[in-house]
């Protein structure tokens, strides 16, 4: 991975890369060969597929969550450790079974986010999460931690206010900034949890991030694999300290990650545009899964946890997009109801 990106970044060559949660399968490759790869993305608009203009017609969506119980084994495991002072923070992810008449393209095609993947026929992207920007000896990160149902009245102060999530978000903006340190200067946070509303087809989300930037030490300037070997995992999706908290995690998670929360992104004559690789769906021999979590701490409620990873499936296509959909939760969807929209 590392000697490959380096070399393409020398050669002057914009490629694209997408780089799984334990780097056990990276894929570079120029961005012109992407597309003959089955390999389509966008980033804030810079795109390598044309819309088809087909309209979306009504659609289903189906999700099966994991019996709370199993949730809860998890959740404890990382709560032990916690109390032990092994971790300050641990992102908790499980799988969730889910069910759509659209395909994996369909939902690249259709979904609303600021950077989307379509990755063969094996899983989409669609993530709100900027990982790091580069734009000559400029880098910035926008860690993204906390969330919140935005139709709860009062529901961004209840957010900015929450212990729990302030607690979270600290750790993690004093994480990415450690990381950041690796490989600039000057680092700060220029920018500290702002909120951004997300729209769902059940409910609106808000969601904190915050801004931290440095300038890049002059050994990263052409050595964009050193890098990102110095940076992943990404500390809002693994926790603080990383190196203990990814061994707590293969511990409670107990599956595979794979892409998802790795990184995928790009670089093209000197600027690089990446994302964290959340709201992720897999095609599996077994069917459809969605993967998400959140950050856990000593202060969290494992049943508001859980939910926060139920309401974290769903698709990004919403009505007023010209499209119409009815969204039906599967058991176990805590407080979910069908929900029919249209235009």
């Amino acid at each position: 991975m590392t000697d490959l990106m380096n070399r393409l970044t020398g050669a002057g060559i914009p490629f694209i890369f997408v780089l799984d949660f334990d780097l056990k399968q990276p894929v570079i490759l120029p961005l012109a060969e992407a597309a003959s790869q089955g390999i389509f993305y966008d980033f804030n608009g810079m795109t390598n597929c044309a819309p088809t203009g087909r309209p979306l017609p009504e659609f289903q969506f189906r999700k099966f969550p994991v019996p709370y119980e199993k949730y809860r084994q998890a959740f404890n495991t990382v709560r032990e450790n916690l109390l032990a002072g092994n971790s300050f923070l641990t992102n908790l992810t499980l799988p969730t079974p889910i069910e759509t008449s659209l395909s994996l393209r369909e939902i690249f095609e259709h979904s609303r986010a600021r950077y989307k993947l379509l990755f063969k026929d094996r899983f989409v992207v669609f993530s709100p999460e900027t990982f790091v920007t580069i734009e000559g000896n400029a880098i910035r990160s926008f860690p993204m931690k906390g969330t919140i149902d935005a139709t709860l009245p009062d529901a961004r102060q209840l957010l900015l206010n929450d212990h729990k999530e302030r607690a979270e978000h600290f750790t993690i903006v004093d994480l990415i900034r450690n990381d950041l340190g690796r490989v600039a200067d000057r680092v700060t946070v220029e920018k500290f949890r702002y909120l951004d509303r997300v729209r769902t087809p059940e409910k609106d989300l808000f969601q904190a991030s915050s801004r931290i930037a440095g300038l890049l030490q002059p050994r990263f300037i052409n050595q964009i694999g050193d890098l990102f070997a110095e940076l992943l995992p990404a500390g809002s999706v693994t926790g603080a300290p990383k190196s203990k908290t990814v061994e707590i995690i293969r511990q409670a998670e107990q599956y595979d990650r794979g892409y998802y929360t790795g990184v995928f992104g790009y670089w093209d004559n000197g600027r690089a545009d990446s994302a964290v690789m959340i709201r992720f769906i897999e095609q599996n021999p077994e069917g459809l899964v969605y993967k998400s979590g959140g950050g856990i701490t000593v202060y969290s409620d494992p049943e508001k946890e859980f939910q926060e990873l139920i309401d974290k499936v769903y698709i990004p296509i919403v009505a007023g997009s010209g499209q119409s959909a009815r969204m039906r939760p599967g058991a176990g969807s805590k407080g979910s109801k069908p929900l029919n929209f249209s235009n």
